[in-house]
């Protein structure tokens, strides 16, 4: 049977939710059964631990929101089910995001021909206007685990301990497919030499820099950033395509408006009308106003929609928008 250091190696990787390494120790216990000639139970284990691992992938990928040891605090773990269909997008952007996914979900045979498929991305813009829902649905749409960095673990005072924790990040990226998402790059990735610039920060833009260009993982590496003016030049060739996002036109406000509060909407609403109240707001703040004014007739227990409704939440979200944007100036 399995040796001491075998059943610990089973316990421990257990106890964290290591499948694989699980699966490996039990694979050696039954290649040791093996070797002291009791075949029938080496050929138990082995079958025990097929039927094992079949069932674990019919139940779909095993959510790593509880990543182990220092990736437990620098990466936060979801399974978005977001797909592509739910954003409204400009032409040009929409026909790089689904060329992603097209190189992606044909990558064995690109490699094959000696090509990479397009896998770093940075996505530049202002905020509300979709980055971080396209994190969401290239990892939905290609059934890959979201991981987003936490920023705040990743980036610390002292001397080379910022950079260690970049290396794990990477590392993980080859060990754990997924979309590893760097929102707010711009902590990271601004230009060495700017005058609030310090030491540290420098050496782990140098440390970013190293490590994308020799990952050569299967992971997706997307990087966000408002800021894309303060990005230090020589990300941008670091990146296989860069991904540049606007604020919604008149058209797409009420094709947003639309696709949220049509079922619940009077017929006379006039959606072209209600995108001009709202012109200069980002998706995300289109958005939080057709969700407010959902909620507030489900409280008041109203019932269609009609368009003064929708108008007074949509001039809320602009006062808000312009106070905040009034105070960042």
């Amino acid at each position: 049977m399995a040796n001491g250091e075998q059943l610990k190696a089973l316990l421990t990787s257990h106890v964290e939710g290591d499948d694989d390494r699980f699966f490996s120790v039990a694979m050696q216990v039954a290649a040791h059964e093996a070797r002291r000639g009791h075949g029938r139970l080496a050929e138990e284990l082995r079958t025990l631990v097929d039927r094992a691992k079949s069932k674990l992938e019919a139940a779909g990928p095993i959510p790593i929101g509880r990543p182990r040891g220092e990736l437990a605090n620098l990466l936060e773990a979801s399974y978005p089910s977001a797909r592509l269909g739910q954003m409204v997008l400009g032409e040009g952007l929409g026909d790089q995001i689904r060329r992603v996914i097209r190189e992606q979900r044909h990558a064995g045979r690109i490699v094959k021909r000696g090509l990479a498929p397009r896998r770093k991305l940075l996505l530049t813009g202002p905020p509300g206007t979709g980055k971080t829902l396209t994190a969401s649905v290239l990892a939905g749409e290609l059934g890959l685990p979201l991981l987003q960095v936490r920023l705040d673990a990743l980036i610390t005072k002292y001397m080379g301990e910022t950079a260690a924790k970049l290396r794990l990040i990477f590392e993980a990226t080859a060990r754990t497919r997924g979309v590893y998402f760097f929102d707010e790059f711009d902590a990271i990735g601004s230009q060495r030499g700017l005058a609030n610039d310090v030491g540290e920060i420098r050496r782990v833009l140098n440390s970013f820099l190293q490590m994308i260009e020799q990952d050569r993982s299967h992971s997706l590496v997307i990087a966000a950033t408002n800021h894309p003016g303060i990005l230090d030049p020589a990300l941008f060739r670091r990146f296989d395509d860069i991904l540049h996002y606007e604020l919604p036109d008149r058209s797409q406000i009420a094709q947003v408006l639309s696709a949220r509060l049509a079922s619940e909407a009077a017929k006379e609403v006039h959606w072209s009308s209600l995108a001009d109240d709202a012109a200069g707001l980002s998706y995300a703040e289109v958005v939080r106003a057709a969700d407010e004014v959902l909620k507030d007739a489900l409280i008041h227990e109203r019932g269609p929609v009609g368009e003064s409704d929708i108008r007074v939440m949509l001039k809320e979200r602009r006062t808000i928008a312009d106070k905040l944007s009034a105070s960042s100036t």
